[in-house]
């Protein structure tokens, strides 16, 4: 299927018989509208982040490929693992579309962004966005701009930082248990 009409768009790739539709974050809101109203994508499946922190750089260790998996980093591990290609951004936040109806279709948007640059919010497309792009935010720290409530939702409200980021400090805090004082 042809997505050439969605506006924003940047580029379309087919992987592993998936679609992902890369968008302009400006336009963001508007590709999401014509994925919609035009394509019929009537359910936001999932809004979902990743830190790209260092990616690209040396020192990637590879995948051992086993029956039970798959060698990421070809031609082989076992002392020639490759760097993977630098990406565009340090955060994809990528929103998995489902069209349900006489042709269902699953689609993923994705957006570039660095850090600190805001996403606009898809609330006004899909209300489920809600708690998703809390989520995001709580965890790594991705702001939505426009969202009514970009508040806490998993950690608690005094948590000091977003836990996901790849430069977050390792260590976390020290267990209490019930029958100390």
């Amino acid at each position: 299927m042809t997505y050439a009409g969605v506006p924003g768009l940047v580029e379309m790739r087919e992987a592993y018989g998936e679609t992902t539709l890369v968008v302009d974050p400006a336009r963001l809101v508007e590709a999401c509208l014509h994925l919609r109203d035009v394509e019929g994508f009537n359910v936001l499946v999932d809004i979902a982040a990743t830190d790209y922190l260092g990616w690209g750089e040396p020192g990637v260790a590879g995948h051992y490929g086993t029956a039970s998996g798959r060698d990421l980093n070809e031609p082989g591990s076992q002392g020639h693992a490759r760097v993977p290609e630098p990406k565009p951004e340090r955060f994809a936040v990528s929103y998995q579309l489902l069209r349900v109806g006489e042709e269902p279709a699953r689609v993923r948007v994705q957006v570039w962004v660095a850090d600190g640059e805001p996403v606009p919010s898809v609330i006004s497309v899909w209300p489920s966005a809600d708690w998703y792009e809390r989520e995001q935010w709580d965890l790594l720290g991705i702001r939505f701009e426009g969202h009514p409530n970009l508040v806490r939702l998993l950690m608690p409200e005094d948590w000091e930082g977003h836990p996901l980021r790849k430069d977050y400090p390792i260590g976390g805090e020290p267990v209490r248990f019930s029958d100390e004082e």
